[in-house]
């Protein structure tokens, strides 16, 4: 078999959102964020774990990622749309139940015109200047809205996995200046601000990277391995070059493993020649350049030729390769492509898939 195996244990999972909902105040409800297909991990999987561990609410980028959250959710929990309401989502929000976060005077313009009942949230820019409406826009507005009656009043902070950055105090200043005393229900903190304290948890907190073995939780339990099958080796003599551009040249004779995996499965070419897979406890080097579907590594130090090796495990979790490859956890996660055979641990619900 040429296809890597990407393990995702779904009880580390749940471990993690249950973990992040007790540093959440008493009192306040923890949701979880699945965008992006729950970080590259699957929701068809990942989210009903999650539902199972508590979660009631969940988070996702667009509607189209709701719908077919629905789907796997069925009715019940809140699934909240980040992106807003869009021009042409009118009826997917109305007929599968989701709760848009609007985040600007249109959005807001066309919610209520549209969907007048229909169950909304509304998004504040407290500095990070990307999604959410101003100070200004929001105080000229804020009558209307709170007349029809907002589920939630959220915000994002910037710089939440730096516990001393000034941006942290000035935008919950700022949240705070504008949602004080209104009797709504408030969300501020995803991972990195539940770790900053009770403070930033307000009533619903919603943590994403956390839930996947990311930092800034470093207290997660790993989510993921990958293993790479070796599908090749060949001896090469002292002088000879591995890979494209010859940036690997042997200085003794050496055993070489191709292995398959590459760019195209998200992982990085900024990986080459810098990282180490691994056979059990035995680190072996990637050698030579990344390219799109094959690796090399050098396995001369090995008594045995494996048959896979590990690139994502307990040696090395996605902020390790991530540091390797100048990049962060988030990209490493959602990167990881679709040619992966995937295997879902779950021993709470009876074994693997």
């Amino acid at each position: 078999m040429a296809t890597a195996t990407l393990t995702i244990d779904l009880d580390a999972i749940a471990a993690n959102w249950q973990a992040l909902d007790r540093h959440s105040a008493p009192g306040v409800q923890t949701a979880a964020v699945v965008k992006a297909d729950a970080y590259g991990l699957g929701i068809d999987r990942v989210a009903p774990a999650l539902a199972r561990a508590g979660a009631r609410r969940f988070f996702v980028a667009v509607a189209e990622e709701g719908a077919r959250l629905r789907q796997v959710l069925g009715p019940g929990p809140q699934i909240g749309i980040l992106g807003g309401h869009m021009a042409g989502d009118t009826e997917m929000i109305h007929d599968l139940d989701l709760t848009p976060m609007l985040n600007s005077l249109q959005q807001v313009t066309r919610h209520l015109e549209s969907l007048p009942g229909h169950p909304f949230g509304i998004q504040l820019d407290t500095g990070m200047n990307r999604l959410g409406m101003e100070e200004a826009e929001w105080r000229a507005v804020a009558p209307i809205v709170l007349e029809a009656r907002p589920e939630l009043l959220m915000s994002h902070l910037a710089c939440a996995d730096e516990p001393d950055h000034p941006m942290n105090a000035a935008q919950l200043a700022s949240f705070r200046r504008m949602t004080d005393g209104l009797g709504i229900p408030r969300s501020f903190a995803a991972t990195g601000g539940i770790l900053l304290g009770p403070d930033y948890h307000f009533d619903l907190t919603r943590p994403g990277i956390g839930l996947y073995g990311g930092q800034p939780f470093a207290q997660a339990h790993p989510a993921v391995t990958l293993s790479l099958p070796v599908i090749q080796t060949r001896e090469v003599q002292a002088g000879e070059a591995v890979g494209y551009s010859c940036t690997w040249v042997a200085d003794r004779p050496s055993t070489i493993a191709t292995l398959s995996a590459g760019y195209a499965d998200g992982l990085p070419r900024t990986l080459s020649n810098k990282v180490h897979l691994w056979d059990g406890d035995t680190p072996v080097p990637l050698i030579g350049r990344v390219s799109m579907d094959l690796i090399t590594a050098d396995v001369s130090h090995m008594p045995d030729i494996p048959r896979t090796l590990d690139i994502l495990g307990p040696h090395q979790g996605v902020d390790d390769l991530a540091a390797i490859g100048g990049t962060i956890g988030y990209e490493i996660l959602t990167a990881l492509g679709p040619r992966y055979g995937r295997r879902y641990l779950e021993r709470r619900n009876g074994g693997q898939a």
